[in-house]
């Protein structure tokens, strides 16, 4: 089975990963709310970062495989499909794109190598890199600043938003930013054409829904449970075709489906920034939503429709329930000091990465959240994140998992 993923903790046997590329070298000061980052990562530094990240999940026995190679890898199988995927690739790219088509295709398909095409395509194609001279000479009087003719796509090493895995299946997601759109179009060209994935995966959203949802939104609470975050990037109306989606797939083993209202904001961008599983019966969370949390629940309503619900209970009562549990424990991102906590809630000191139950991969800024996880009986691997952390994603933003064991 290539995709299994039916916990948030299960002991993680593969991820897919993207390592940093010139994408970030093509951020300027004036492009940054634009793209979603709040400062230019320092790439070499970012690089050496995202090494040992990877370091540390391959030190744990993880297979790690990366999107760039496998895209690489899908494009290898036909230049039929190396040529269409380059055609979609530039019909995406907005207007200055799709008035160059021709030039853009020449050199997409001028460049040999797949790998470096599929690395050409993530870092964008800057305006002096085609002879564009005399053939739009308005564009050029009233748009002679622009950059690129097609973007960077600088958020592509949060590998978790374009697509999330759901027991054995995927959810090629639309993104909620323009600017995020093109990332996804790499998940469905491998998960519809390379040979490990091509025929084996079901899809329960795609791409070209109408509704916004993105991977970190979305956890795998068990086999039988997803909670999905209600959030400034995921609607409800695409939870809604989710889970549909889900309970009308007879395979598919979840049958229930919490909504988690958070508060619609850059800082709680999704539900993994605000609340992640550590353990059985531990999560970490950002003590600032606790009180303001709505939660539904969606099932099947038996005839082919959803039955919606607003749970009244708190959220540790909903998780220990929905879990098979006594009860959980929910452990304050920066403890009780409230500077300490919005502080590592915003260096995603909340966005752990379980590689087993009890163990966690960790930004090492949050100094204080990581002393509170080892308090309660969390095995802590930290990893640096002076420049990674820039683009706003901690760990578990940064990781696909394919596989995970039971639990």
């Amino acid at each position: 089975m290539p995709i299994a993923v039916r916990s948030e903790i299960g002991a993680l046997k593969k991820v897919m990963l993207h390592r940093p590329g010139k994408e970030l070298e093509h951020l300027v000061p004036g492009e940054l709310e634009r793209l979603l980052f709040d400062d230019i990562p320092y790439l070499k530094a970012a690089q050496q970062e995202h090494d040992m990240f990877a370091g540390i999940l391959r030190g744990c026995g993880v297979e790690v495989v990366y999107l760039e190679d496998l895209m690489a890898q899908t494009l290898q199988t036909s230049p039929e499909l190396k040529r269409q995927f380059v055609e979609e690739f530039i019909l995406e790219g907005g207007n200055p794109a799709q008035r160059f088509q021709e030039p853009l295709r020449e050199l997409f398909l001028s460049i040999p190598d797949e790998r470096e095409l599929v690395l050409k395509a993530m870092a964008g194609v800057a305006v002096g890199e085609i002879d564009r001279r005399g053939t739009s000479p308005l564009v050029d009087l009233t748009k002679g600043k622009s950059r690129f003719l097609l973007d960077p796509i600088p958020n592509l090493y949060f590998t978790r938003d374009p697509f999330a895995c759901i027991g054995s299946g995927v959810s090629v997601n639309r993104m909620y930013s323009q600017t995020r759109r093109r990332e996804t179009i790499f998940g469905k060209y491998i998960l519809e054409h390379h040979p490990s994935y091509r025929g084996k995966v079901p899809f329960y959203y795609k791409r070209d829904y109408p509704f916004s949802v993105e991977g970190g939104d979305i956890l795998n609470l068990s086999s039988q449970v997803l909670a999905v975050g209600i959030s400034q990037r995921t609607t409800p109306e695409a939870i809604e075709q989710l889970a549909q989606n889900l309970f009308a797939d007879p395979a598919c083993q979840i049958r229930a489906i919490l909504a988690v209202d958070i508060p619609s904001i850059r800082a709680f961008m999704h539900l993994d920034t605000v609340m992640t599983q550590v353990d059985r019966d531990k999560f970490t969370i950002h003590p600032e939503i606790l009180g303001s949390l709505r939660v539904y629940e969606l099932t099947p309503d038996g005839r082919g429709g959803l039955k919606a619900a607003a749970l009244g209970e708190s959220l540790p009562q909903i998780l220990a329930t929905r879990l098979g549990l006594e009860s959980v424990t929910m452990i304050h991102c920066g403890g009780k000091d409230r500077v300490a906590s919005e502080r590592e809630q915003w260096n995603d000191g909340s966005n752990t990465l379980c590689i087993a139950p009890g163990t966690v991969v960790v930004y090492d800024r949050n100094y204080i959240t990581n002393g509170i996880l080892r308090q309660n009986g969390i095995t802590v691997l930290e990893m640096p994140s002076s420049e990674l952390s820039r683009g706003r994603g901690g760990p578990r933003c940064m990781s696909m998992p394919l596989v995970r064991g039971a639990v």
